[in-house]
């Protein structure tokens, strides 16, 4: 048994801050957490003095293991840019355990991640939640799929229009995403009313027959204010769960957000003005977002941006309004259950998985040093 202590420990739970606590690990999950907990006999003790404790911080939106560092196009798996609508692609058939990146979230306290394909299709494939530690992605992962994968906007349009093929405009785009979700009605009906036996499998709307059957949501890339709507209107149309990817202009349309309870993964925020869509990108949106009652998760988007920097990407919407404890959700609690992960990670609680980081000072302080990390109960 582990027994770790520390002078502030941030649990994002109910109990909120402990101040000289102490959290029991046993076969890598929390056995007791509290500031009257006492260190059984023969427990392997860390004193972290007055250091602080967060839960294990959790990117909601990268590309580690299939957008690769370092190898050029070899390790660029994250577009299938031969065909507009691909929802059978699977994140975890991409994934190197091995990419660098991954080693850089583990050293910055970021103990799990989601990880996607990338925006060029209007529908991309299966989205995972995983861990950032270990040597085979199918040990690592915590929830898979988490979503399937759709880009509105300039990406898709650009990709297949330089291809002189559909779709090259919006509305192209909307309208593409609205034959598939028909295609995918008929299949589930014609599949449900199948007595013959005769009935043949589609691996394309077996995927997406789970957005339509709201077993899962449609993670949706959307910048702009527009697009973003475009994206609530036919969630609205087809009766499905959305969540919004980016959400760069999310503050222009806070309200609509928040009325139709749909959660926001903001950012890059850290990043030139590359193209149209971003020229808003303002660290102020997070802030405008939870304000307005979104649950609000922010994301590196990483290759785009560096992974290892997600808690100053944090400092910095702090910085611009953002409530510290909302900026401590929003690499926490919040993108763990908008993962659907947050009965193993995201908060410290009896119970769950031992994810946890350690800071010299303060979290939010870009100086502060990340002392120790653990995961499932391993310092790594």
């Amino acid at each position: 048994m582990l027994a770790i202590k520390a002078g502030k420990i941030e649990t994002m739970t109910e109990a909120g801050t402990l101040k000289d606590a102490v959290i029991l690990i046993e076969d890598g999950r929390i056995k007791a957490i509290g500031e009257d907990v006492e260190i059984p006999e023969g427990a392997e003790v860390f004193d972290y003095g007055d250091k602080t404790i967060l839960p294990g911080l959790i990117d909601a939106h990268t590309h580690l293991g299939i957008g690769e560092e370092g190898i050029g196009w070899e390790g660029r798996d994250y577009n299938e840019t031969t065909n507009p609508v691909t929802p059978e692609l699977r994140a975890i058939d991409a994934i190197n355990p091995a990419d660098l990146g991954l080693e850089d979230a583990r050293k910055s306290g970021i103990t799990s991640v989601m990880v996607a394909p990338g925006s060029a299709n209007v529908i991309g494939g299966e989205c995972l939640a995983m861990k950032t530690n270990g040597d085979y992605v199918d040990d690592m992962i915590l929830k898979n799929p988490v979503g399937i994968k759709a880009a509105f906007g300039e990406n898709p349009k650009r990709v297949y229009g330089e291809q002189k093929k559909s779709p090259s405009t919006r509305m192209a785009v909307a309208a593409e995403m609205r034959r598939v979700f028909m295609e995918t009605e008929d299949y589930i009906k014609n599949k449900d009313n199948d007595e013959n036996d005769s009935f043949k499998r589609d691996i394309k709307f077996e995927s997406l027959a789970r957005v339509i059957n709201g077993e899962m949501p449609l993670k949706t890339h959307a910048h702009r204010a527009d697009d973003i709507m475009t994206a609530l209107r036919i969630a609205d149309e087809f009766s499905i769960d959305l969540t919004i990817e980016h959400c760069t202009e999310g503050h222009k349309i806070a309200e609509r957000l928040a009325e139709a309870g749909v959660p926001a993964i903001v950012g890059p925020s850290l990043t030139t003005r590359s193209k149209v869509e971003v020229k808003d990108r303002d660290f102020k949106t997070a802030a405008v977002l939870a304000e307005a009652g979104v649950k609000v998760a922010l994301m590196s988007d990483h290759p785009v941006i560096p992974v290892d920097n997600l808690m100053v990407y944090a400092a910095l919407a702090v910085k611009a309004g953002l409530e510290r404890n909302e900026a401590y959700k929003s690499v926490t609690i919040n993108p763990a259950e908008i993962l659907g992960i947050d009965d193993r990670v995201g908060s410290l609680d009896s119970g769950k998985d031992a994810d946890l980081v350690v800071y010299s000072g303060d979290p939010l302080d870009i100086a502060a040093n990340v002392e120790a990390v653990y995961i499932s109960g391993e310092k790594i």
